[in-house]
């Protein structure tokens, strides 16, 4: 059976609307996120399209000891919760280590578990049993059908608000493949499957101090993704993505973003009918 999680009114799994995480891919200056927020709020309500708005207040996993991180999880936070007040939007955002999720629980909607850190059992169970909803991404090293030890693992407590992301699997050196049938194998483990558009065109360390990226795909995937069932999309945007500060280069273009959305829509309704 597949469930469906609720995520304040917006629910997700078979039947359901695609939902849309979007956001930058870390928070920058407060007001630079808030404008994000606030356009995606906007063209998302315009459009009828569910929306997480997502940023990374610590982005742990850079490159580059140079590399900027984020604001950290007191600043991160206090910046998302505003934006939740001000938007009346839910917000997601990644967690690092079992020591954050506590805090990270009282201000988030969605706690969300890297990829690289979605076999680490006890932090697995920390986030669980906050009893907030998770989205765990599946490794870049993991088969889909190993995420059901992932998914033993997180309701073991109990918690049933589960999403699963799929990113993408490291292909050689410095690059990543999709496999499509990732979607309904996850899926038949019994969660809703989110696709991650723009990490999974991601160049990991592709350009040496820092992570390359050919954005120019992530519409193509997105699209075969809702082809395939995806129950909802993962897209980082920017509204001058050639200058955001982590990801740019996997990052789409905000003022991009409605016209590829009306499509995605128009498919998403298309295949579910």
């Amino acid at each position: 059976m597949k469930h469906t999680v609720e995520i304040g009114d917006i629910r997700i799994g078979s039947g359901c609307p695609l939902v849309l995480i979007a956001g930058p891919c870390v928070i920058e200056a407060p007001e630079t996120t808030f404008a994000i927020a606030a356009e995606l709020k906007t063209m998302t309500d315009r459009l009828d399209i569910p929306l997480i708005f997502k940023a990374s207040y610590d982005k742990a996993n850079r490159s580059s000891i140079r590399s900027y991180r984020g604001p950290g999880i007191d600043e991160g936070l206090r910046i998302l919760g505003e934006i939740r007040a001000k938007l009346n939007v839910p917000i997601i955002s990644d967690v690092h280590h079992a020591g954050e999720v506590e805090q990270a629980a009282r201000v988030l909607d969605v706690l969300q578990l890297p990829a690289f850190l979605c076999r680490q059992t006890d932090f697995v169970l920390a986030a669980s049993r906050s009893g907030k909803p998770v989205n765990i991404k599946k490794g870049q090293f993991m088969a889909p059908w190993d995420m059901a030890n992932v998914v033993e693992k997180f309701t073991s407590t109990g918690n049933r608000n589960l999403l699963l992301t799929e990113r993408g699997a490291m292909f050689g050196y410095n690059n990543l493949v999709v496999d499509f049938r990732s979607i309904p194998i996850m899926q038949r483990i019994g969660w809703p499957v989110i696709f991650d558009a723009t990490h999974s065109v991601q160049l990991p360390g592709g350009d040496g101090t820092c992570s390359g990226g050919q954005r120019e795909f992530a519409p193509l995937l997105a699209k075969a993704a809702v082809a395939a069932g995806a129950d909802g999309l993962f897209i980082e945007v920017h509204s001058n993505p050639d200058q955001a500060r982590c990801d740019g280069p996997n990052s789409l273009k905000l003022e991009d973003l409605p016209a590829f959305l009306s499509r995605i829509k128009a498919l998403h309704t298309a295949a579910t009918t």
